[in-house]
């Protein structure tokens, strides 16, 4: 950006995770001389009114994000003492997997060949592979 010209955004909490993160972000237009605009409203992060806007508002959005995380966490801790969260389920079956693993220890066929036989990603014959040598 210029100096003169003007920083759009939505919202605060898309332009920076943090107080201290909106700060320098704050500081370092100010340095450019670059305007800053939080939806319809524009700030001057250099004049002492604005710059106090600019960290209550950017105080409140932080505290938006860690009440967000908080709840999620919690709403996840509470899945799964529910048995709810259980994760993605495999691609392959119980029985494609012991068959991929059979096919593997013959020691006919590459990881290439498995994943084209079995219409997977070379990963997710890599991660079945891995799965049974760990249990």
């Amino acid at each position: 950006m210029r100096r003169g010209d003007t920083l759009v955004v939505p919202k605060l909490d898309r332009l920076a995770r943090s107080v201290p993160d909106a700060r320098q972000i704050a500081d370092t237009l100010v340095e450019r001389g670059v305007a800053l605009a939080l939806g319809q409203t524009r700030y001057n992060p250099a004049d002492p009114m604005g710059k106090m806007f600019f960290n209550i508002l950017a105080t409140f959005a932080e505290f938006e994000a860690d009440l967000i995380r908080l709840r999620t966490r919690e709403g996840m801790a509470v899945a799964r003492a529910k048995g709810k969260l259980r994760g993605k389920k495999p691609k392959l079956s119980d029985k494609q997997q012991k068959e991929l693993r059979r096919m593997h220890g013959t020691g006919k066929y590459s990881i290439s060949d498995l994943a084209e036989l079995f219409s997977v990603s070379r990963p997710t014959v890599y991660r079945t592979l891995r799965r049974v040598s760990a249990v």
